[in-house]
């Protein structure tokens, strides 16, 4: 289990993580969502001992993380980390090299990782020669050619088109289902729903939600009513209960407060007459993250 306890970090005056907690159980993924400037690359410093913190505790399976355990760790961070006039071969041995892989086992997986990839063909060329999305890719295998059993990932999916988004989305799966706990951070709510088992929602430096994703959207207590039909739904805006109202040329939605408002609805909507669809539906990872995040930044 990597735990995170009560870890804070100032710079001068600014306070960018502050009292901040969470757990990723071994083997489990976990999404690491904030705003700009929340503190999320902050914290993985600090994970990885780039960063002294200034209060708090960090331990990897029940240990602080040292140089010991750093060869069974991978990072990805979200600017560029490559060197431009080296071959994307010459880059992924000397990074493998620095976890400790022998010449054999290195060979072995850069040409499995580049055919997974489907990048095959960039083998020999520089790195900077590479388009920014296939940089990505080579960062990536960079962060994963060693093996890992506890991977951070910054923005994985950065400057990546939808199919290749979807090739390094089934490479994470894959390494978690062979047993890699993982946190990544990402500004895609729809990734990490799909994704991750548990959830740290960051705001300016503190946790405002931490836990299991189905935990979390049933302690969220908002629900949406999803409605389609051709009638006139206006006056279900006035329904105690009814916090939020969305009307379109199909229909309308409802955010209500509390699951005991749903059979209101229901029972308002049948006088209405037939309707096409009556949904209750779980909040999304975003509308969470809106109703905790949603307040202006500096």
């Amino acid at each position: 289990m990597l735990n995170v306890q009560n870890v804070t970090k100032q710079f001068g005056k600014f306070t960018a993580v502050d009292q901040l907690s969470f757990e990723v159980p071994s083997g489990e993924m976990l999404g690491f969502l904030g705003g700009n400037g929340a503190g999320k690359t902050t914290t993985f410093r600090m994970i990885l001992g780039l960063l002294e913190r200034d209060a708090g505790e960090i331990t990897y399976k029940g240990q602080p993380i040292t140089y010991a355990v750093t060869d069974h760790i991978g990072y990805l961070p979200e600017e560029r980390g490559l060197n431009p006039k080296l071959k994307v071969s010459e880059q992924l041995t000397y990074l493998a090299s620095l976890k400790g892989m022998k010449k054999a086992d290195i060979k072995r997986e850069i040409d499995y990782w580049l055919e997974r990839f489907e990048v095959t063909e960039n083998k020999e060329k520089k790195i900077e020669a590479l388009s920014k999305g296939n940089q990505q890719k080579i960062q990536l295998i960079g962060a994963i050619i060693h093996q890992p059993d506890l991977l951070i990932l910054d923005e994985p999916f950065s400057g990546l088109d939808p199919v290749n988004v979807e090739l390094l989305k089934s490479a994470v799966k894959e390494i978690n289902d062979k047993g890699a706990t993982i946190i990544f951070s990402s500004h895609r709510m729809e990734h990490v729903e799909e994704m991750c088992d548990r959830v740290c929602i960051l705001d300016r430096g503190k946790t405002v939600v931490e836990g299991n994703i189905q935990q979390v959207k049933q302690d969220f207590g908002r629900k949406e009513i999803i409605i389609r039909g051709a009638h006139d739904f206006t006056s279900l805006e006035a329904i105690p209960g009814v916090i939020g109202y969305k009307a379109s040329r199909h229909g309308v939605n409802l955010t209500i407060n509390d699951i005991q408002v749903a059979p209101v609805v229901f029972e308002a909507v049948s006088r209405l007459g037939y309707v096409s669809r009556f949904e209750v539906a779980e909040p999304s990872l975003n509308d969470i993250f809106l109703a905790k995040v949603g307040h202006q930044h500096d």
